[in-house]
């Protein structure tokens, strides 16, 4: 079980592997963002994404998906307060291989909420070459393991 006392400034980790499938992206479009860059091939090759591509707020739900899987379920995590920064930086394209990348910029404790601390990452979806996809900047509330304790 990972607590705030086991984030530190400058620590990097990388987790999962996700594959965009063409069924998902369109599926995902239908449902939340009906763009025709994210429904029809023809559409989406006369723009400048190349093809069909999956929407920003499904790679959203993915970096989610990845971040559970690769270390939030296994964590006191309480939320978050909301996404400071986003930014879809490439077309992802189906058959495209994703994983995480988190890097933890800063923590601090509530001062508020002795119970609980703030830890704020940058969080990157990266494609099988290492190219940057998507860039997510966040803080994320973790229990604390001693509660109690306040550091001199």
């Amino acid at each position: 079980m990972l607590f705030w006392e086991d984030f530190h400034e400058g620590h990097k980790a990388a987790c999962g592997r996700y594959v965009v499938g063409r069924e998902e992206i369109v599926a995902f479009a239908r449902e939340f963002d009906p763009a025709p860059i994210h429904l029809d091939d023809s559409a989406a090759e006369a723009t400048r994404l190349g093809g069909l591509s999956a929407s920003g707020w499904h790679l959203c739900c993915i970096f989610m998906r990845l971040a559970a899987d690769g270390f939030l379920t296994r964590s006191s995590c309480l939320g978050a307060p909301g996404i400071d920064e986003v930014r879809f930086l490439k077309p992802v394209h189906p058959g495209t291989v994703l994983s995480l990348k988190r890097e933890v910029l800063e923590t601090r404790s509530s001062k508020s909420r002795p119970e609980m601390g703030l830890v704020k990452f940058r969080f990157e979806l990266v494609d099988a070459g290492g190219t940057v996809m998507m860039d997510l900047v966040s803080s994320v509330m973790f229990g604390r393991r001693n509660p109690g304790f306040r550091p001199a």
